[in-house]
This record gives C-alpha cells, sequence and structure tokens, in this order.
C-alpha cells in the first residue's frame, strides 16, 4: 500500500515498536526482576536503536516471530541507522515516549483492569495514541501529506485511542485470564463487584444482562471517537496513504457493530468474517467510500441500540451513532447512488427491449455491452471526482518545487 519513499520508515517504525511492545507483554522473561523489565524500557531508545550489538540474553523474551525480532533486532538497528535524519528523529522520540509510559504500567496489578476512565486513555494513548502521531509525523517528513498532519496531534491520537480501544473490547477474556485486563473499574464496577464474573455470564441471567451493559458502554466510550477518525481521514491527500490508514478503521467500526451486545465476547474472542474483511479492504478507497462504511456500520449499532430497551446506555449510544451518521450522510447516499444508478438503468435497457431483437445473437451482444457500458459510464458521471493523488503524481510535485528554488 505505502509508497517506496514511506515504506522503509514506517517498517522500521513498526517493528522498534513491535519489540517494545514484546518486552511489555513478556509475563516470564522478567518475573523475577520486575526492574529490570522498566529499565530496558526505559532505556531502549539509547541502547537498542545505538547499538548494533544489543541483546538481552541470557533472557529469552518473547515467542515465535517476536522472540526473533527480540534476538535479531541489530539487523532492525542497522537500517534504522541508514535511514534520514528526520524519520530517524522522529522514531527515537515515539519510542522513548512509548516506552516511558508503559514502564508506568509494569509494576501496577493489571487483574482488575485500570483504574479510571483516564488511566484507561492514558494507557491507550501511551500504546497506540503514539503510533498515530508518530505516522503523521512520518507522513508529513515525507512531504506526501501536509506539513500541518504533524501538528493535528489531537486527531493523530483519537485514530490510535479507537483501534486501541476496540481490541481491549474485543480481548476481555484472554486478558482477564492473563492476568493483563484493561477495562476501567470506573465502567465495569457499575455492573459488578470483580471483573471475571462477566466470564460466568451463562450461569446468571442477571450476570449475563450486567456484562452486556458494561459492554455497551465501552462500545459507545469508543464510537465516540469516530467523529475525529473521520476528520483526520479528511485531510491526507495521498491515495496510497489513505488507503493504509482507512481500511484498519473500516476494519474497527465494523468490529464495533460486531461486539455491541454480544455475549460471545465473554467466551471467546469476536472477529468480522473474513469474507467481510475481504470486502472492506476493496471498498475503501476513496473518502465517500468510507462515509458509506461508517454509515453502515452507524446505522446498525443504531437499530441494535434501539432494540435494546433495557441498556442504561441506550441514549448515549444513539448519539454516538447520531454523530457519526450526520458526518458521513450525505457522502454515503452519494456513493450509493453511484452504486446502483448505472446497475438500474443498465437492467432497465435490457427489460426495454423485445424478446424478439433479444432472441437474435449479435443485437443480444450489442444490447448486453450497451448495458455495461452505461454501467460504467453512468458511474462514473454520478460519483465525486477522486481529490486523493496517487504518490508518484506527489512526488513528482515536490520534485518539481525543488527545481524552482534550486
Amino acid at each position: 500500500q505505502l509508497p517506496p519513499s514511506l515504506v522503509v520508515d514506517v517498517l522500521i517504525f513498526y517493528l522498534v515498536l513491535r519489540a517494545l511492545d514484546t518486552i511489555e507483554d513478556d509475563t516470564t522473561a522478567f518475573s523475577q526482576d520486575p526492574k529490570l523489565k522498566v529499565e530496558t524500557l526505559r532505556t531502549f531508545h539509547k541502547t537498542a536503536l545505538v547499538d548494533e550489538k544489543w541483546t538481552l540474553l541470557p533472557l529469552v523474551v518473547g515467542e515465535g516471530d517476536e522472540r526473533r525480532l527480540i534476538e535479531n533486532f541489530g539487523n532492525c538497528q542497522r537500517v534504522y541507522n541508514q535511514l534520514l535524519d528526520a524519520p530517524k528523529q522522529i522514531i527515537a522520540d515515539i519510542t522513548q515516549r512509548m516506552a516511558t509510559g508503559m514502564a508506568e504500567f509494569v509494576d501496577k496489578d493489571m487483574g482488575q483492569g485500570t483504574t479510571t476512565i483516564a488511566e484507561y486513555n492514558r494507557y491507550c494513548h501511551f500504546v497506540a495514541g503514539l503510533v498515530g502521531e508518530g505516522l503523521s509525523r512520518l507522513f508529513a517528513a515525507s512531504q506526501l501529506e501536509s506539513s500541518t498532519l504533524s501538528r493535528e496531534l489531537h486527531l493523530s491520537d483519537q485514530m490510535g485511542l479507537f483501534l486501541q480501544k476496540v481490541n481491549i473490547i474485543r480481548d476481555y477474556l484472554e486478558d482477564y485470564v492473563d492476568g493483563r485486563a484493561w477495562w476501567p473499574q470506573e465502567v465495569w464496577k457499575k455492573y459488578a463487584t470483580e471483573l471475571g464474573e462477566f466470564a460466568k455470564t451463562s450461569q446468571n441471567a442477571n450476570n449475563s444482562q450486567a456484562a452486556l451493559s458494561c459492554l455497551n458502554e465501552l462500545v459507545t466510550d469508543a464510537l465516540e471517537l469516530g467523529p475525529d477518525c473521520l476528520h483526520y481521514m479528511r485531510n491526507l491527500q495521498c491515495k496510497e496513504v489513505f488507503s493504509f490508514c482507512a481500511i484498519p478503521q473500516v476494519m474497527a467500526i465494523a468490529t464495533l457493530d460486531k461486539l455491541y451486545n454480544n455475549p460471545d465476547v465473554f467466551t471467546g474472542v469476536v472477529k468480522i468474517r473474513k469474507g467481510l474483511s475481504c470486502k472492506l479492504i476493496l471498498q475503501t478507497k476513496s473518502l465517500p467510500q468510507l462515509h458509506s462504511i461508517f454509515y453502515t456500520f452507524a446505522k446498525s449499532i443504531k437499530e441494535k441500540a434501539l432494540s435494546v430497551s433495557n441498556d442504561p446506555n441506550q441514549e448515549r449510544t444513539i448519539k454516538a451513532c447520531n454523530a457519526i451518521l450526520e458526518l458521513t450522510v450525505e457522502k454515503a447516499q452519494q456513493e450509493q447512488r453511484a452504486r446502483w444508478v448505472p446497475l438500474t438503468l443498465g437492467v432497465g435497457l435490457l427489460l426495454a427491449v423485445p424478446i424478439w431483437f433479444v432472441e437474435k445473437k449479435m443485437y443480444r451482444h450489442l444490447i448486453l455491452a450497451g448495458s455495461a457500458f452505461s454501467y460504467l459510464m453512468v458511474g462514473r458521471l454520478l460519483k465525486e471526482p477522486n481529490p486523493l493523488l496517487p504518490a508518484k503524481e506527489l512526488e513528482r510535485d515536490i520534485l518539481a518545487k525543488k527545481k524552482k528554488m534550486n
């Protein structure tokens, strides 16, 4: 998806942060000395990012591919060292701030989740909001996106929080079993005395209703970030960057639709179907398409909320959905017209032709070709011109400006 001028910067950024995440998530390697984990995190930006020979041996950290990343991090460091100064500084800065934030939570007992909503938001900011900020700064540094994007830190942060909160809601059971839960007590203590009660919903009808109400409140909390995510996406100008950012966002709102009022959250991991995932990837190429997808799932969640009359969060959920619907309805309807009107015209053309005329093979082919042509041409006329530009075109403009300056 990403253009060559960005792909290595973003790849190294993700690998560095994945290494941090691996260290944070490992519950066994540092069990004898938790302070060592804190020190490793806090010094990562000036050890692992600086020293090609950095290692955590004899500790064995992570599993599978993540373990290999830690063990061979010197390869990542060598490529990082060859980056331009701007992306290097961005990666180092985000790494330091994220590691410091992660270290803040290492010594805390997370068996019952975060304490307050503010702490929940703070954790999400460190592990995901900063990723959004770093990406925005990398996009701007490449000049494929406007320099103003790197200053829209609130919107970048909200993009990351939206994705992270969806993951935390979805992973309730797995995180609780691992003793590293993130659901905020300020929310779930309205509905239970112990976080694990929700995992016993099948044994008690009252538990089940309370669990769903808690779930719906957290889904609503995530939904309220939707408008800021849409505002961020509106600011993008590079086609490839847009797709890179949009696909996780549409996956997230589709997952929220699946999570809402779904008791399966408390017995396993809820995921959207692979077929739907593929469809979303293929249909997220422009802002109208993005708006159409957000509109569809916000409408679906609103309809579900209207049917759950005993949910104390119903009014708040509907309000959050309405905020998204108001922002997306215009472009969503435009996208739907561009999709269905030409199809209707094409079918109408076929139906309008006398049967005896269609029976002649040569004419049948001409009619089918005419219908297909009308479908394509009318669709193009109805679609709003895509303001997103391919990276190659933007890069040509950047080079032309540099030549003028010289």
